[in-house]
């Protein structure tokens, strides 16, 4: 029987890819406290990268202390601009702000995936994928948000790729999956080296 995998998150994106790429995997959710957490960080100095990458390995920890056998993957993606941090907008009025301060300029997504067994680390990276935005209108940017605020509430930054979103950019550098939450191809690339996935 094959070693089994948990992904501890509640991503609807990141299930869909796992499952698209044929992995076996179950879910659980982890429940951190993460604006906590990124605060803390944050007020001791860390880096974007660092928060991305300490907040992924605290949900595989947590999962991982209930299921030592398995391989808990954990995630987490940083909006980075200018040095900032962007959280996800609380409000329509909060998104559009977000929108407006990354409009014309360039930002970073930065996506940590952290893999645990029995309760340590055994995999970490971090991909990164800088993103250009245009300079769209105001009235675009109020038509856009009236139809897609329901979908995009729970994005960093006002945005989704794989949907409207992608017409607010004129240049991506990086990989599609890290822009989506989960770097898939590093991610397949361990699991394929331990055995778990047939290559």
């Amino acid at each position: 029987m094959s070693q089994r995998i948990i992904l501890a998150s509640g991503s609807e994106i990141r299930q869909k890819l796992l499952k698209n790429a044929g992995v076996p995997f179950e879910v659980q959710i982890a429940r951190v406290d993460e604006e906590s957490i990124r605060n803390s960080l944050l007020a001791d100095g860390a880096s974007p990268r660092d928060v991305s990458d300490a907040l992924a390995e605290q949900k595989a920890r947590r999962i991982s202390q209930k299921n030592p056998e398995a391989l808990v993957i954990g995630c987490d993606q940083i909006l980075e601009v200018s040095g900032a941090i962007l959280s996800k907008p609380k409000s329509v009025d909060e998104a559009r702000a977000q929108l407006v301060h990354l409009r014309g300029s360039r930002h970073s997504l930065l996506s940590a995936v952290v893999v645990y067994e029995g309760g340590a680390p055994v995999w970490r990276h971090i991909g990164q994928v800088r993103l250009h935005m245009h300079s769209f209108s105001d009235s675009y940017l109020d038509a856009y948000l009236g139809r897609n605020w329901h979908s995009i509430q729970h994005s960093v930054g006002g945005y989704k790729l794989e949907e409207e979103g992608v017409r607010l950019f004129s240049k991506i550098e990086g990989d599609y999956f890290t822009v989506l939450g989960l770097p898939l191809l590093e991610l397949l690339s361990y699991f394929s080296l331990r055995g778990v996935l047939e290559k």
